[in-house]
């Protein structure tokens, strides 16, 4: 094969699924020796990427693709990665008009799922679906996992955190993109108050009412820290952390990518989606899914609601908390 000198990858957005592109970045640059990686992404990813070795430029797309596509185009990209697939990464791909590949998305197999419960996706996480789109140019996945690089500037000191948490701290993520994918309050707070270990709760401002709700039924060693950091100072506080549990959200990946002791809490997805807790040759101790399988009307959404469709929200509310203490409480 010709050498490529230049290759473009294209994943415009969310956090958990641009962190979830780290190990195509890695092997791309690793495998293929002398090549330059480009990333194109929306603005407010760019730290999710901004220290990430492997990459050697970054574009940003902000809604003006006439001014982007030509300073594209100058690049003289030879091969495109696109791991977005949508509407506006394939106009890029044409409007650049060089050789390039996507990666299955398997839309109308999620849609089967939600829509009538069927048994059809395959069980391959998203991941090793990215390195579809990387196949063409011989390269594989080296089994070593998500990555996730912090900037000095956004790293956390332990003394910025209370002193009660300085010795050792759990993080709970709280919040997520849709209603539906959030362990209510009253279950998180329930979990904290029978942990031996004090917590730190992170979340965006739009959380910061949740994780008072939290820390107010959690007890004193529960640290509201919803609001307060960056994305990438809040993956500092994971990367500090002792375990972690964490809705279906960004934040997951990133403790993942850390190798965190990790609890995932399912609601309205599932992990069948091929999206759950990325952790290649983890022991399976290291992560724990906790979800109710059973109920006819789950999975409801690929995505989620800003509320339960059938009023009861039972794929949260019946969630156990037993197994999920005792998971925590062994990383004491």
């Amino acid at each position: 094969m010709k050498t490529i000198r230049k290759i473009l990858i294209i994943r415009f957005s969310s956090i958990g699924d641009i962190v979830l592109t780290t190990p195509v970045i890695r092997c791309l640059k690793t495998q293929l020796p002398g090549t330059e990686i480009h990333y194109l992404t929306k603005s407010p990813y760019l730290p999710l990427l901004a220290a990430n070795p492997f990459i050697n430029k970054i574009w940003t797309y902000d809604r003006n693709f006439g001014e982007l596509i030509p300073l594209l185009r100058a690049e003289k990209f030879g091969f495109i990665v696109d791991l977005h697939k949508n509407f506006r990464s394939a106009f890029v791909r044409i409007r650049l008009g060089i050789r390039s590949a996507a990666f299955p998305k398997l839309n109308i197999r999620k849609w089967l799922a939600v829509r009538f419960k069927m048994d059809v996706l395959p069980d391959l996480h998203i991941v090793d679906r990215y390195f579809i789109a990387a196949r063409p140019l011989g390269v594989v996945n080296d089994g070593k996992g998500l990555d996730c690089f912090i900037p000095a500037r956004d790293e956390i000191e332990i003394s910025a955190l209370p002193e009660t948490h300085r010795d050792g701290y759990l993080a709970i993520v709280t919040g997520g993109k849709h209603n539906t994918k959030i362990f209510p309050p009253d279950k998180v707070a329930e979990v904290c108050t029978r942990l031996v270990l004090p917590v730190v709760l992170l979340g965006g401002s739009e959380d910061r009412e949740r994780g008072a709700q939290i820390a107010a039924m959690g007890g004193s060693l529960v640290h509201n820290a919803c609001g307060r950091y960056s994305i990438s100072q809040s993956a500092s506080v994971i990367r500090q952390s002792r375990a972690v549990m964490t809705n279906d959200t960004g934040l997951m990946h990133i403790a993942a990518a850390f190798g965190k002791p990790l609890v995932s809490v399912w609601g309205n997805t599932i992990p069948a989606f091929g999206m759950y807790p990325y952790m290649p040759g983890a022991p399976s101790a290291q992560s724990l899914i906790s979800e109710v399988n059973g109920l006819r009307c789950r999975p409801c959404s690929k995505l989620g609601y800003s509320e339960c469709p059938e009023k009861h929200f039972r794929c949260m509310k019946d969630i156990e908390i037993g197994p999920i203490v005792g998971f925590l409480n062994r990383h004491f």
